[in-house]
């Protein structure tokens, strides 16, 4: 890629150490990173085909949303909903920058020289990286309770609590963007030049702030695989459960099988960049102040990383939109309606029953 030797930096690089622009030789790689991994049409295909999945993901979940009397599955839409926004509006702010400048090359020292941009493109990346994780926990744990712990609520989550817990993820994940920006850690432009993150420099900062995200991150998809494997054994039970039929369970069963879904493609997608960046700061702490540059190597799979990343934002719709019953029974016709979650509770009052 004529990155030349990355472990001795040159003049430039090394006066530049201490901004966002001293992890790798930018001039060098803004004039050779002609490659198929670097192309504009490669970013631009991604882009669109993220964006319009994710619109028309919304459109179904908004079209579903008005035809459902079940407040339980009017709860998990919203936090489908707010999944959906979220891969959207990540895929909209990164890509209006990261695009032009694959077509323009422009040189981030002479066009943000303050850092300002690149500050806000590695929030962004940190920011809307985090939230589909945590959501994905979130919608996990709301989705154990309501199968698993039907007696400690009277009813559902309403759709304005949903919202609210939607938003505090929101809020959380903008704090924990926000943290290099209030000096802990810093975001750097990384290779080739187009796209700014989290640094893997063995500094203090950096370190603790690439530990904290990648850690959250790893903790998020653990929690979502313990309480969905734990919601699936409970359905698994009222499946063979002939005794009582109270409402069917279709619904429920299309809920777990979303959330299953996501949380596999959220495993698949983000685990390895999440390990990849434990290992490298963990590995880089003996040589502590003395690398001011990533090894080439580190730079380009980590752009690897982030581009199975990318297909997260890009698959997480549709999900939603091949996993529901509409179109399960037109594969399977053969499908039948089962015993509701409720059936396992046979001695629940009628009135509860109904609010459940």
């Amino acid at each position: 890629m004529g990155w030349g030797d990355m472990e001795t930096p040159n003049g430039s690089a090394a006066g530049q150490s201490d901004t966002c622009f001293g992890v790798f030789n930018a001039n060098d790689s803004r004039t050779n990173a002609q490659t198929s991994i670097t192309s504009p049409w490669f970013s631009t295909a991604f882009g669109l085909i993220g964006l319009c999945s994710n619109l028309f993901a919304l459109c179904v979940l908004l079209s579903s949303s008005r035809k459902l009397s079940s407040q339980a599955r009017s709860s998990f839409l919203v936090f489908l909903c707010g999944l959906v926004v979220t891969d959207f509006m990540g895929l909209l702010v990164t890509a209006s920058v990261i695009i032009p400048y694959h077509f323009i090359k422009f040189a981030w020292a002479e066009v943000d020289p303050g850092c300002h941009l690149c500050n806000f493109l590695g929030f962004s990346m940190v920011f809307f990286g985090q939230c589909p994780l945590l959501l994905g926990a979130t919608m996990a744990g709301e989705r154990f309770f309501g199968i698993n712990h039907p007696f400690s609520r009277s009813t559902s989550i309403s759709k304005r609590r949903a919202w609210s817990i939607v938003g505090l993820v929101w809020g959380f994940s903008c704090l924990l963007g926000l943290l290099p920006v209030l000096g802990l850690g810093r975001y750097t432009l990384q290779y080739p030049g187009s796209w700014c993150f989290l640094t893997l420099l063995p500094d203090t900062g950096n370190v603790i702030f690439c530990l904290v995200f990648a850690l959250l991150g790893i903790f998020s998809v653990l929690l979502s695989f313990i309480f969905n494997t734990v919601s699936v054994v409970t359905l698994c039970r009222v499946y063979h459960d002939r005794e009582s039929v109270q409402r069917r369970r279709d619904s429920e069963v299309e809920m777990m099988v979303q959330l299953v879904g996501i949380m596999i493609i959220a495993t698949i997608c983000w685990m390895p960049l999440l390990i990849f960046i434990i290992q490298t700061v963990l590995q880089q702490l003996p040589a502590s102040g003395r690398i001011q540059m990533l090894p080439t190597e580190t730079q380009k799979m980590l752009l690897i990383y982030i581009r199975m990343v990318t297909w997260n934002q890009i698959l997480d719709p549709w999900v939603y939109i091949l996993f529901r019953r509409a179109v399960l029974q037109r594969i399977y016709p053969s499908l039948r309606p089962r015993p509701s979650i409720i059936s396992l509770y046979p001695m629940l009052n009628p009135s509860l029953r109904r609010k459940l």
